[in-house]
């Protein structure tokens, strides 16, 4: 310590002060010594030596006496400035206790202020209102403006609440109606605006008394309004509810999930699993007779059944193996591998990426691969090569013997198949950063050949048309005879360039898409829903495809 080493160092000194007269002794003891081989006295020299060893010693003695005073000064001055210090401290903590003090009767007061405001009111408004960091929004009544006046701080306060204050949206009205059937309507026809109502729709589902009831009745008509496929604006409406009721299943899993602790208006208990477990068991019985292989790894019932399961945790009532089965009818969608984990399945993730490599699916097995940390497992080059080498197998294999004219044909869709095979390969080497493994170059090469014979073909098929020889007659006043010709129009625009209504996407059903041509042949069957021919193809991610390829 400081103090200590100063106070050592300082009895040090006085020592060696101490013990300058016995050093004089002997110094003399000596000098006499000398003196006495000497024949000439010294007495008068020794004296002078003396007297200046005793001058030197008393200035060292007075030096060091004026250190311990200053030293003892210094002490006293460092003991009051500490003591100071203290005093200071106290006042500060002193007057932030008062302030405190001060801020909660103050917040007592505003408290007290809103709640006589709120008595007085009258039409319904919405006030959010902060309470163990959560936003809850409660519906209160709008002040009286003809009322009778209350004191400044109640005004003032009235004023701020009414300027922070915003009306109930409908969303929020629904849901806190327990509407399942508004809401299902509301938010397929908002497609439109489906990004906010996604941001909004976890509040709204907290603001109803059972958010967990309200999302189970929204699932009640998932089959329910299943109509022929020949009507196409029905079957367009169907599909929209099933995705609204994905989302809700999605929003409220998210839920579940982030909030800790759980409210209690979201506490699964066993009556709400039994009514869960009922629809999934209905659910299950129509995924027996649906050709899921037709959706080619991208089926909306199939990933439905699985996030009810997710969300209200009754995975352990189906069996295992089936649930895992049916991972390969929805490995296209972007949500398959937090699906998966979400149902306990990550230990089972090699048997379904096997599954999808012999398939002919090698580039949704890729992803599977790098979303599980597989790849030292399942290499992702040597399955990209297999994917296009197989491809270009089944194209050929199905070209067989066939008439020339069919030949031309079945050598364009061969092309078609090609393009799109190789496009999809190039997006996952973008994707995984596979370029110094598998140059890119060779490919993209490739595809611009296969797509400048493809135009190449279309130019010279159009030069090939026929042309008529004279204009169509028709009855007019141009002629003598009623008889005119209808000039050429040259300049009408082609019927493909009108289109009709863009159909806006579910942000949350991005997904892979890749080229079905290249799967195996249980793939390529119908699609599960039969779309109306202006209903454009649209993905999440808002880019529309002509041939599938979208990843």
């Amino acid at each position: 310590m400081p103090g200590s080493s100063s106070m050592d160092d300082t009895q040090s000194v006085a020592s060696l002060i101490e013990s300058t007269t016995s050093k004089i002794q002997q110094l003399q003891q000596a000098f006499t010594e000398l003196e006495s081989h000497r024949a000439v006295t010294l007495n008068l020299k020794w004296k002078e030596l003396e007297e200046h060893f005793h001058g030197l010693e008393r200035s060292l003695k007075k030096r060091f006496n004026e250190l311990v005073d200053q030293e003892k000064a210094y002490d006293n001055k460092a003991s009051e400035a500490r003591e100071m210090l203290e005093n200071r401290k106290a006042m500060v903590v002193a007057k932030e206790h008062s302030s405190l003090e001060w801020l909660q009767e103050k917040r007592d007061a505003a408290l007290s202020a809103i709640g006589s405001a709120l008595g007085k009111s009258q039409n319904s408004l919405v006030i959010p209102i902060a309470s163990n960091n959560e936003q809850h929004v409660l519906c209160v009544e709008r002040l009286n403006e003809e009322g009778t006046k209350i004191d400044s701080e109640d005004a003032y306060l009235t004023q701020i609440m009414s300027a922070s204050s915003q009306p109930c949206s409908p969303l929020m009205k629904l849901c806190q109606e327990m509407d399942a059937k508004g809401l299902n309507e509301y938010i397929s026809e908002n497609r439109k605006n489906l990004a906010s109502i996604r941001e909004e729709i976890p509040t709204a589902l907290r603001s109803s008394s059972s958010p967990l009831n309200l999302v189970l009745d929204s699932l009640k008509n998932f089959y329910r309004l299943e109509m022929p496929e020949a009507c196409g604006k029905k079957d367009a409406d169907l599909l929209g509810l099933r995705r609204t009721c994905l989302m809700l299943l999605e929003t409220l899993g998210q839920l579940l999930a982030e909030l800790d602790p759980v409210p209690e208006n979201l506490v699964i208990s066993s009556d709400i699993k039994q009514q869960a477990k009922a629809i999934a068991d209905e659910w299950k019985s129509r995924l027996n007779d649906l050709d899921i292989d037709a959706s080619g790894g991208n089926s909306l019932e199939v990933h439905a059944f699985l996030q009810l399961l997710a969300t209200f945790g009754i995975v352990s009532e189906f069996n295992q193996d089936e649930i895992c089965n049916l991972i390969p009818s929805v490995s296209r969608r972007r949500q398959t591998a937090d699906l998966c984990r979400s149902l306990g399945l990550a230990h089972r993730m090699t048997d379904v990426i096997e599954a999808l490599s012999n398939s002919g699916r090698q580039i949704e097995a890729i992803n599977l691969a790098y979303a599980f940390e597989l790849t030292e497992q399942f290499a992702p080059v040597p399955l990209l090569k297999a994917y296009l080498k197989e491809s270009r197998r089944t194209s050929q294999v199905k070209a067989g013997n066939t008439s020339p004219s069919a030949q031309v044909s079945i050598q364009n869709e061969m092309n078609e198949r090609e393009i799109s095979a190789l496009k999809a390969i190039i997006k996952c080497i973008e994707e995984h950063k596979l370029e110094e493994q598998y140059p890119l170059d060779p490919l993209q090469k490739r595809v611009f050949q296969l797509e400048k014979a493809k135009a190449d073909k279309k130019r010279a098929a159009e030069v090939a048309k026929p042309q008529s020889k004279r204009p169509r007659a028709i009855a007019g006043n141009g002629s003598p005879n009623g008889v005119g010709y209808a000039p050429r129009l040259s300049n009408i625009p082609d019927k493909s360039f009108y289109r009709g209504p863009e159909r806006y996407p579910y942000a949350y059903e991005r997904q892979y898409v890749y080229p079905v041509e290249a799967h195996a042949s249980p793939l390529l069957s119908t699609a599960a829903y039969s779309l109306p021919h202006n209903h454009s193809n649209y993905y999440g991610n808002g880019y529309q495809y002509q041939s599938p390829f979208i990843h």
